[in-house]
């Protein structure tokens, strides 16, 4: 997959690029309604003899448009997302720089520049795909502003249990702690990726050591509780259960972000240092206060258990 970073405005020409079927979408975890719009687009570039592309955005619309967002917490930050949609095969990724002046487009010069001056011969997006000024551009202008220079199709949405798959739906679920449910909505589980800090390595003192991850605030991080979670460090996976949280056994304030330290099991490798991923599985309970090391440690033995139960019941 090759991907382009584009800045408004481009100076691309559309002789230089392949005919595409091109899938649209800002595609913020990549879920599987996202995937229904880029297989679509996959299938029909099969079928017309086209590269297939897909055009996404880099920042979130609402950091630049909105009053007051200053910041936004992604499922997929761009470098997962961009990993994601290689292991979907898709030839060309485009990545369009989301400023003021590229939002200011009208519908018309969004189609104008980015989609028949991309070379695309075939769009694909979801039902409620919105471009140019104020998204008055819809899917129901497209056939309009095409100038016949393209075909398009819809995507209707995909929903589960009459509630439509959606990055809000799973930006709920993520905050509420349901991980378990994300499988059926991203069709993988949620995984943020860090680098490993040192800690202030009570962990190890007790008998289970941890890996102390320091979490990029672009991630939407689970709430505070114990999880059943996998480990990736070098290429390898690894069962461990997760404590997410501010430690009020030994901490009297809260700090301003919670920890994520992960106990990983039959694991004794230094990886200070290294980029990790913790896939989260399964919420097991909620973080709580203990009268001290020897209440504390028996709790930790039984989520150790309870995590071993659970990965031994639910093989991948």
């Amino acid at each position: 997959m090759e991907v382009i970073y584009i800045h408004h405005p481009h100076r691309m020409d559309r002789n230089d690029m392949p005919e595409m079927a091109i899938a649209l979408g800002y595609f913020d975890g990549v879920h599987l309604g996202h995937q229904k719009v880029i297989h679509e687009a996959k299938s029909i570039a099969e079928q017309k003899g086209l590269k297939s592309a897909v055009m996404t955005f880099n920042l979130h619309p609402s950091v630049v448009l909105g009053k007051s967002v200053q910041h936004v917490e992604y499922i997929t930050p761009l470098e997962d997302k961009i990993a994601i949609m290689a292991d979907l095969d898709i030839d060309y990724l485009f990545v369009i720089n989301f400023t003021r002046e590229f939002a200011n487009l009208l519908p018309q010069e969004f189609v104008d520049q980015y989609l028949i001056g991309l070379n695309a011969k075939h769009v694909v997006a979801g039902f409620d795909y919105s471009y140019g000024r104020m998204g008055r551009g819809t899917m129901e202008t497209l056939l309009f502003h095409s100038r016949d220079q393209f075909d398009y199709s819809v995507v209707e949405k995909l929903a589960k249990e009459d509630e439509k798959i959606s990055s809000t739906l799973i930006r709920k679920y993520i905050r509420e702690g349901k991980t378990d449910e994300l499988p059926g909505l991203l069709g993988r589980y949620y995984k943020t990726s860090g680098v490993v800090v040192h800690g202030d390595k009570r962990g190890r003192t007790i008998g289970f050591p941890t890996a102390n991850v320091n979490i990029s605030d672009d991630y939407i991080i689970p709430p505070s509780g114990v999880y059943a979670v996998k480990f990736l460090v070098d290429g390898s996976w690894f069962e461990g259960v997760c404590n997410v949280g501010y430690k009020p056994t030994f901490n009297k304030e809260k700090g301003d972000r919670p920890s994520v330290e992960v106990h990983i099991f039959d694991f004794t490798s230094d990886i200070y240092g290294k980029k990790v991923s913790v896939e989260w599985h399964k919420h097991l309970r909620s973080e709580k206060k203990f009268a001290g090391v020897q209440e504390l440690v028996p709790q930790i033995e039984k989520d150790k258990q309870q995590t071993e139960q659970y990965f031994k019941k639910n093989r991948v």
